[in-house]
């Protein structure tokens, strides 16, 4: 029997209850659950993988000015605060030379915090339980029913494999673009998609920076990345053909793949080390309007999925978790449901004007495939255009500054 016809058959479906039901121990769940549980709401998050597996998933590293400016309001961010790394220079390299951007200095004068995903989770998911805050690992939404309703119900397995019932009086989906939230939208959901057609092999390598800053190379045989993680760690991206299995690639492959675009030749080798992740990402976006549906309302990846080529998706997790948070407080303590009615509103605010600037990264770094397979002239000759504008306009840079750490 499926996951779906062992709840559907269970005559002895055990059932609990909260007043709002978290689905996903994320960035957005996890701020949303301390935010909530430190307010009195009762709460619980239910969460797929066990702790161990939430602990070592390895993902974005660049908190925005304002995520660092929301946890330090909630008193979340001692943990960043101790590990974290400041940072703010951004080098290009293409093949008209090189430049570099000290973005601190230019737009509103702010700067990212370099602090791996999954540090921020474990000091979130700390925070939580020693609150005293209800967790329930290994359990696996299937669907959230009566959204229309006063009482929606999720369904899911728990760790026991026995199904489970959670009635609620809301349900937030931080569960990502394939989770039980998105996969419970009523009809008139709306989900705006595009797919740039381009793809990058994402790696983690156990070796320590080659540049002190985030790394943009621009080449004829495809886009490179650097970004620094720890004083031992680097992510490096590599655009790939759409399709390419994620160990289609040898490590020397690799590496030689990497020193040719990032023109280490001509501006000091890379700090070699052994590959440790590799996961292929094609770049897709989407948004999903509006983000409320009855008592159903979406947050982080569930509500919208951006490419990584801005390093936005945590940091308008975290902002909407906030959002989120005093919405459920107002409406739930003071009976004002004003913030839950305008929550979709203004979180698609921000959601579109990341989209935009991520839109733009795509093609500033890339060669953006037409469909009959390459890229056009005219595109190649807007993209040089842009990057000429970048390193030659202050104007061009205080723009680029302030949607590169904004949201």
């Amino acid at each position: 029997m499926t996951d779906r016809q062992n709840i559907e058959a269970a005559t002895d479906m055990t059932e609990q209850s909260a007043e709002v039901v978290i689905l996903g121990a994320g960035p957005a769940g996890l701020v949303l659950g301390n935010l909530l549980h430190r307010a009195g709401i009762d709460c619980v998050v239910l969460e797929r993988a066990d702790r161990d597996r939430l602990h070592a998933r390895a993902r974005a590293g660049f908190l925005a000015a304002n995520t660092v400016r929301v946890l330090d309001r909630h008193g979340l961010a001692d943990g960043l605060h101790r590990r974290g790394k400041p940072h703010a220079d951004c080098e290009f390299r293409t093949g008209d030379g090189r430049f570099r951007l000290d973005y601190a200095h230019l737009g509103r004068g702010e700067r990212h915090t370099v602090y791996p995903q999954q540090h921020l989770v474990a000091d979130l998911l700390a925070s939580y339980l020693d609150a005293g805050g209800r967790l329930r690992f290994g359990t696996e939404a299937h669907r959230v029913l009566d959204t229309d309703g006063d009482r929606p119900t999720v369904e899911a397995t728990g760790p026991d494999g026995r199904p489970v019932r959670w009635r609620a009086r809301y349900v937030a989906g931080c569960d990502g673009r394939h989770g039980a939230a998105r996969r419970s939208l009523a009809p008139g959901a709306v989900v705006h998609h595009h797919d740039h057609g381009l793809s990058w092999l994402g790696l983690l390598a156990e070796a320590p920076p080659s540049l002190d800053a985030v790394g943009y190379a621009v080449h004829e045989r495809g886009f490179a990345g650097h970004m620094a993680r720890t004083a031992h760690i680097t992510r490096y991206y590599l655009q790939c053909d759409r399709g390419t299995p994620p160990d289609a690639w040898s490590e020397d492959h690799i590496w030689h793949e990497l020193e040719v675009r990032m023109r280490a030749a001509e501006y000091g080798p890379l700090h070699r080390g052994s590959v440790v992740q590799r996961t292929v990402v094609d770049l897709e976006c989407d948004v999903v309007e509006p983000l409320r549906h009855g008592a159903l309302l979406l947050v982080g990846d569930a509500a919208s999925l951006i490419t990584p080529s801005a390093a936005k998706g945590a940091n308008l997790a975290v902002l909407e978790a906030e959002l989120l948070a005093a919405a459920l407080v107002d409406d739930l303590t003071h009976h004002d449901g004003r913030a839950l009615a305008d929550y979709s509103d203004r979180c698609l605010e921000h959601i579109w004007r990341a989209q935009e600037f991520s839109n733009w990264m795509v093609r500033l770094l890339h060669a953006v495939p037409t469909p009959r397979g390459g890229p056009s002239s005219f595109d190649e000759g807007l993209r040089r255009a842009r990057l000429a504008a970048l390193r030659t306009s202050r104007a061009q840079q205080d723009w680029f500054a302030e949607n590169y750490v904004g949201l």
